[in-house]
């Protein structure tokens, strides 16, 4: 339950993120989050998504990324939808084999939860592994 959208800079992945956020609001019964490092957002997706700046969480590692997703489901296990802006910016060294692993645990945990996750991550469809490959 896991989409990625990746491309390098200036192709478009927010966009196509935002379109699909407003997409989900209309659409499904349950709560959409968004979650994004730079406060761009804000005025782009509709009101009833709640939007989260991670730079107010202090986000370092994958580890530290699944303890909050963990946590917001325990706080409101209505959310349908997380949709994620920049993930590769989340980390202060974003590891591709701990990027893939993080993609893998959502993947288990979103069909566990029934919750899908979109997220757009600045990377060379070229270079990335199967691994990885696999959510796009």
């Amino acid at each position: 339950m896991v989409k990625l959208i990746v491309g390098l800079k200036g192709t478009g992945k927010t966009k196509a993120l935002v379109e699909q956020v407003k997409k989900a609001v209309e659409e499904e019964s349950g709560n959409v989050i968004c979650l994004e490092k730079e406060r761009n957002l804000t005025y782009d997706i509709p009101y009833t998504v709640r939007l989260i700046h991670i730079t107010d969480y202090e986000f370092g590692s994958p580890e530290f990324f699944r303890g909050f997703i963990s946590g917001l489901h325990a706080a409101n296990y209505d959310i349908s939808h997380i949709f994620i802006d920049g993930l590769m910016k989340m980390f202060k060294e974003p590891d591709l084999d701990k990027i893939a692993q993080l993609l893998d645990e959502l993947d288990a945990f979103g069909e566990k939860e029934n919750i899908q996750f979109t997220i757009t991550a600045t990377l060379d469809p070229d270079q990335i592994g199967d691994n990885i490959k696999k959510y796009c």
